[in-house]
C-alpha cells in the first residue's frame, strides 16, 4: 500500500514557515503589480497610495489576496501532505449541537470585555523610548491601513467591509493558526495549554500590534481552546467572524455618526471589568467542554454505527 511517509512535528512547523515565506515573497510581488494595474500608478507608489479614499476597494481586494496566499494555503498544503483529506486534518466537520451555541456566545461576550481590559492593561506597560517609537510608528500604520479598508460611506461598502475585514480573515486565520500551528504544537509539546499559548503568541505577533498584543493574545487563547474541546474550526471561524463583524459595525456606526474612527479604535475597557469577565469565561468554558465532549462522542458512535453497517 502506498502510504506518504508521517512528517514529524518539527518537520509539519518548518514547512509551515517556509510556505509562509514563500507566499510572503509571492504576495508581496501580486499585490504590487496588480495594485499598480488597478490604481495606474508606479509600483514605488503603491504603498502609499492604497490607503487613500479613493482606492478602498481596491486595497480590501488585495488584503484579501493576500490573506489567502499567506495564511490559508500554506494550512492546506501541509495538510494535504498528511495523508489524509485536508478539509478533515484541518477540522471541517459537521458536528455542531445547538447546545454548544449558547456558551459559544456568552464566551464572544465574556472575551470581547477581557480584551477590552486588556487592551487597557497593554497600554500601562512601559517601553524604553526607542521601542516604544518603533512601536507607536508599527501601530500608527496600522491604523492608517485600518481607517482606510474602514471608510464606509453606504450600506454597500458596509457589507463589502464585513465580507472582507471580518469574514476573509476569520477564515484564513483559523485555518492556518488554529488548524495548522495549533495541531503541530500541541502535537509538538504534548501539552494542551504550551501548544495553544505557543500559537495565540504568533497569532498575535503576527498582526504586529504592540498595544494590541494582550488582547489579541486573549482571544487566541479563547479560540484555540474552542477548537480543542470541539474539534471543529467551522465554530472558530463563526466566533471569529463575529468577533470582527462586531468591530466593523461599530466603525460604520461610529462614521454615520460622525465620530472619529481612530477614536473609536482606541476605546477600551476598564481593567476590573477584565477580572469579571475572565470568571465569567471561567464557567462558560466548563458548560462549552461538556456540550462539546457529547457531540464528539456523538459524532463517534454515528461513526462506528455507520462502520458496523457496511461490515455487515
Amino acid at each position: 500500500m502506498n502510504q506518504k511517509p508521517q512528517l514529524t512535528y518539527p518537520m509539519q512547523f518548518a514547512l509551515l514557515i517556509g510556505l509562509m515565506g514563500v507566499f510572503i515573497v509571492i504576495s508581496g510581488l501580486l499585490v504590487t503589480f496588480l495594485g499598480s494595474q488597478m490604481m495606474h500608478v508606479p509600483f514605488s507608489q503603491v504603498g502609499t497610495q492604497i490607503n487613500k479614499p479613493e482606492y478602498v476597494n481596491v486595497s480590501r481586494l488585495l488584503n484579501t489576496l493576500a490573506s489567502v496566499l499567506v495564511f490559508l494555503l500554506p494550512a492546506l498544503i501541509l495538510a494535504r501532505n498528511l495523508g489524509k483529506s485536508a478539509f478533515t486534518q484541518l477540522g471541517f466537520n459537521s458536528a455542531i449541537g445547538f447546545r454548544q451555541m449558547i456558551p459559544l456566545l456568552l464566551i464572544m461576550v465574556a472575551g470581547i470585555m477581557l480584551s477590552g481590559a486588556l487592551g487597557e492593561l497593554n497600554e500601562k506597560i512601559p517601553l524604553p523610548a526607542a521601542l516604544y517609537a518603533k512601536a507607536k510608528a508599527l501601530e500608527d500604520e496600522y491604523k492608517t491601513s485600518m481607517m482606510a479598508m474602514a471608510n464606509m460611506k453606504t450600506v454597500a461598502d458596509y457589507l463589502l467591509a464585513i465580507l472582507v475585514l471580518a469574514a476573509a480573515p476569520a477564515l484564513c486565520e483559523e485555518v492556518l493558526f488554529r488548524g495548522g500551528f495549533q495541531q503541530v504544537f500541541i502535537g509538538w509539546t504534548k501539552s494542551k495549554w504550551a501548544g495553544i499559548i505557543i500559537t495565540s503568541v504568533l497569532f498575535s505577533a503576527f498582526h504586529f500590534s504592540y498595544f494590541g498584543f494582550l488582547p489579541r493574545l486573549a482571544l487566541g487563547i479563547i479560540l484555540g481552546l474552542i477548537f480543542f474541546y470541539s474539534k471543529n474550526i467551522w465554530l472558530n471561524i463563526f466566533l471569529h467572524f463575529l468577533n470582527n463583524a462586531m468591530v466593523v459595525t461599530q466603525l460604520y456606526v461610529a462614521s454615520r455618526m460622525g465620530k472619529s474612527i481612530e477614536k473609536t479604535i482606541d476605546e477600551n475597557i476598564p481593567m476590573w471589568v477584565g477580572v469579571i469577565a475572565l470568571a465569567l469565561l471561567l464557567v462558560f468554558f466548563r458548560i462549552f467542554k461538556k456540550e462539546s465532549e457529547a457531540v464528539v462522542l456523538e459524532k463517534e458512535k454515528d461513526r462506528y454505527s455507520s462502520h458496523e453497517n457496511m461490515v455487515s
